[in-house]
C-alpha cells in the first residue's frame, strides 16, 4: 500500500519557521525525484521546491528562494522543507510528491508528479 504522508505545519507568526517533513511507503522512494507544492485558498496548486533522487540538483519557486531549503534522507524514505522567515503568503495547504519516473533531469511541473499526500497545513499570521 502506497504512503506519503506530510507532516509539520501549523500556526506560525509571520518571520517565523517550520520544518515540513514528508514520509513514503509502498514506494521506490530513493531513485526518484521529489517535490513540495502549495495551494492556497481559491488558487491553483504551485510548485514550491523539488529535488533529484540524490539531492544534488533542487529547484525553488521565485517565491521562496532564499528563504526555504528542501533535502531528503533516502534512509528514511523522508523528504524535507525548512521554511524560515515566513510570511502571510506563504499560508497553503502544502503537499509532497514523487516523480512518476526516473528522468535524467529534474522535474519541476506538476503533471511531473504523482503519488501525492493528503498535505499538511500551514498558516502563517501577520
Amino acid at each position: 500500500q502506497v504512503q506519503v504522508v506530510e507532516s509539520g505545519g501549523g500556526l506560525v507568526q509571520a518571520g517565523g519557521s517550520l520544518r515540513l517533513s514528508c514520509t513514503a511507503s509502498g514506494l521506490t522512494f530513493d531513485e526518484y525525484a521529489m517535490g513540495w507544492f502549495r495551494q492556497a485558498p481559491g488558487k491553483e496548486r504551485e510548485g514550491v521546491s523539488c529535488i533529484s533522487w540524490n539531492g544534488r540538483s533542487t529547484y525553488y519557486a521565485d517565491s521562496v528562494k532564499g528563504r526555504f531549503t528542501i533535502s531528503r534522507d533516502n534512509y528514511k524514505n523522508t523528504l524535507y522543507l525548512q521554511m524560515n522567515s515566513l510570511k502571510p503568503e506563504d499560508t497553503a495547504m502544502y503537499y509532497c510528491a514523487r516523480a512518476y519516473r526516473r528522468m535524467d533531469y529534474l522535474p519541476v511541473r506538476e503533471a511531473d508528479f504523482g503519488y501525492w499526500g493528503q498535505g499538511t497545513q500551514v498558516t502563517v499570521s501577520s
